[in-house]
């Protein structure tokens, strides 16, 4: 942890939320990844009474008024209990809240957001569907307009909290004939009549997290719960995808940082040829780049966090949120390998939570946008920042440093 990046409030939050970890019954862990809990609702709601979510918002809405360093601090000591705990923690209190305070009316705040903080409801942010992840603006799901209301048809898949949540953000057509980024309008549903939840079982990891289908039949959704502006869900899409990437990429350093610590004490202990197997290179060199990749994601996340905070460029935010939800979450899967393979068998076993980490870990790279869509983003807005450098003349031309910089007729492009 970069304590050094913290102030004393993010510390003393840190303390209390580690002694909170280390309080957390292991059975709860293994009941969620076996599914006998389909959900943490008695986890989170402790964590609302504590006052451990949203601590970037306001005090009055029923945050702490920190910032998004201290949220990443936050997302990574959470996710120490395990990668799917950080998950649902985050996707209402860290996700849908940032939508409703950034996009909604004081009505919205004080019905869903307040309440949410406190732990006493869960919700759940809708965006997949059965035809598509990536492709955001090909959504299916509908919403019509019928004057004081909409009627809400469609579904959405892979939802995270969805089986406990007691509302959900989504995300559906209002205007199919528009061009697509003026298509579709975000909205508040609460669970009622016609809202079906049906939980996905057989997942590989991330179990417990109440990841199901969601389908909406002719559910009636008022005026006063569209989110933001009617066709405007690319508003609230664009700034839901900071805390969507970037909390992912902090939760993950949580998750991976276990099963160094484990294979860091296995390999201190475990002797072989007459000696501690940590003494050799092949060994100890893996359990070094493993702490190096966790302090450079750590370096990304508090770099990106910071910018973010800072309001900078939003194309430069975009790009450096990419980066790091990729960076991170293929860095800290690398720990991981690194982690089980430097213990050898006993690691592919459940005598130790390597594999389990393992499991859900391969998830970080898949959802909140897949990786090869945070390359996409990011190779899109660096070429426009490159060209707005080169057009603004600021900086150094160093294609002219070569000996025969200026042999024209051997720089052919077409």
């Amino acid at each position: 942890m970069f304590d050094y990046l913290l102030d004393d409030r993010a510390i003393q939050l840190r303390d209390e939320i580690r002694s909170f970890v280390k309080s957390v019954p292991r059975q709860m862990i293994l009941d969620m990844d076996s599914e006998k809990i389909s959900f943490p609702k008695d986890f989170l709601s402790e964590c609302g009474k504590r006052n451990f979510f949203g601590c970037r918002y306001p005090v009055e809405l029923g945050g702490r008024g920190l910032d998004w360093a201290s949220t990443s601090m936050v997302m990574e000591e959470i996710g120490v209990l395990g990668y799917i705990v950080a998950c649902v923690f985050g996707v209402g209190a860290e996700l849908v809240c940032d939508a409703i305070i950034l996009h909604g009316t004081d009505n919205q705040k004080e019905k869903y957001v307040k309440p949410l903080l406190k732990g006493e409801i869960f919700a759940a942010e809708c965006l997949t569907e059965p035809r598509g992840g990536s492709d955001f603006f090909g959504a299916t799901t509908t919403a019509v307009d019928k004057g004081d209301h909409f009627i809400l048809n469609g579904q959405k898949r892979f939802i995270v909290g969805g089986e406990g949540a007691d509302y959900f953000l989504v995300y559906a057509k209002t205007n199919p004939d528009a061009p697509a980024h003026e298509s579709m309008t975000c909205f508040i549903v609460d669970k009622g009549q016609g809202v079906t939840s049906k939980y996905l079982y057989g997942l590989m990891g991330c179990r417990g997290g109440g990841a199901s289908r969601l389908i909406f039949k002719d559910v009636k959704v008022p005026k006063e719960n569209v989110l933001g502006r009617v066709n405007g869900a690319l508003d609230v899409f664009m700034t839901m995808m900071i805390p969507e990437r970037l909390g992912t990429a902090a939760m993950t350093i949580g998750a991976a940082r276990p099963a160094l610590e484990i294979a860091t004490g296995y390999t201190s202990r475990r002797k072989a040829f007459g000696k501690t197997i940590n003494r050799f290179q092949g060994v100890s060199f893996q359990i070094a780049e493993a702490a190096t990749l966790l302090d450079a994601s750590r370096s990304m996340i508090y770099t990106t966090a910071k910018a973010v905070d800072c309001k900078i460029d939003p194309a430069r935010i975009r790009r450096m949120v990419s980066e790091t939800k990729k960076f991170v979450t293929e860095s800290c899967q690398k720990v991981v390998h690194n982690s089980m393979q430097v213990m050898g068998g006993i690691a592919y076993t459940n005598v130790y939570p390597i594999e389990r980490i393992h499991r859900d870990i391969r998830l970080a790279s898949i959802w909140t946008g897949t990786n090869e869509v945070m390359s996409m983003i990011t190779a899109s807005e660096w070429y426009g920042e490159y060209n707005q450098i080169k057009k603004s003349g600021i900086t150094r031309d160093c294609e002219n440093d070569a000996v025969e910089a200026f042999a024209e007729e051997e720089k052919i492009f077409e």
